[in-house]
């Protein structure tokens, strides 16, 4: 083979790749199997085979009439796994798509949050679950909770005022990024954490004394409160409300298109609720209005 033949080929590669491995809805059925993305957190995908996205994910692959298979990520590596490149995030909210990646799956779904950077990446479905970023601090913290104002903007301004010199764990790429509510205007000693941290150790780690507080996100504080009742309290929202949805590839309209009928009919018997109930009980109680919506 030429030398420039052999050069073209090793080129076009990653391409060809990326082109045989990413798949829309015909390809997904042709293929047998739905291929669900997901890092382990909160109750989405417990990583024991059950969570309330696992049972999502199983239930869409039998409605196409597929096998279902599990493929387990983590947050720094999620986003590449589904869109087939190397993704960094830049200042002023910009992406940008690196080097060529193995496409792993065909859906992420484990209680993603719908942030705006992510928009430029993925194509989310309609929101599934309600969400924001809250403060949460021991209880026996100097700091105390706030009292509720006449809009949630005002309280989010409240939170961080109480936040200058006061050590506050973050996690950057996640929801937790303190650079997506300008936690660096507050005053704050933010300790970012490493890389491979999970969510779910963000409240052990201030029980711990690592830090006085630290960002958490909705699902995850409903199961740190009911798992450390008494031990830590929630201060106020950092976020304005934020919602969850399943991920797919802009270049798979289709099977982006059948997942949503199959959730509204899904929401609209009031199955998906069940769900949500047995594995987030407590949200009804915050967000109740979400689900009572009909789709």
């Amino acid at each position: 083979m030429p030398l420039f033949t052999r050069l073209l080929v090793l080129l076009l590669l990653p391409a060809l790749s990326h082109a045989l491995l990413a798949r829309d809805l015909d390809e997904v059925r042709q293929s047998g199997v739905l291929r669900h993305i997901g890092v382990p957190y909160a109750h989405f995908v417990t990583g024991s085979g059950d969570g309330l996205d696992v049972d999502l994910m199983k239930a869409f692959a039998r409605h196409l009439g597929v096998r279902y298979e599990y493929v387990r990520s983590d947050w720094a590596h999620v986003i590449s796994d589904l869109v087939g490149r190397k993704v960094k995030r830049e200042k002023a909210g910009g992406v940008a798509l690196l080097d060529p990646v193995p496409v792993r799956g065909d859906v992420i779904a484990n209680g993603l949050t719908m942030l705006p950077w992510r928009e430029k990446l993925v194509a989310f479905s309609e929101p599934t679950f309600p969400s924001g970023v809250w403060l949460i601090a021991p209880a026996n913290s100097s700091l105390e909770p706030i009292r509720p104002g006449a809009s949630r903007s005002r309280d989010i301004a409240t939170v961080k005022s109480l936040l200058s010199g006061r050590k506050v764990l973050a996690l950057k790429n996640t929801c937790l990024d303190p650079d997506l509510y300008d936690l660096a205007s507050t005053g704050a000693d933010i300790r970012l954490q490493p890389e491979g941290r999970k969510l779910n150790e963000m409240v052990p780690a201030i029980l711990n004394g690592d830090a006085e507080s630290t960002l958490l996100d909705v699902p995850d504080a409903l199961i740190a409160l009911e798992r450390w009742p008494g031990r830590i309290k929630v201060i106020g929202p950092v976020s304005g409300e934020q919602t969850m949805a399943p991920a797919f590839r802009r270049d798979a309209p289709a099977l982006r298109a059948e997942f949503q009928r199959f959730f509204n009919d899904l929401w609209n018997s009031g199955v998906y609720a069940r769900w949500v109930k047995r594995y987030y009980p407590a949200v009804f109680d915050y967000f109740g209005e979400f689900f009572s919506r009909s789709r």
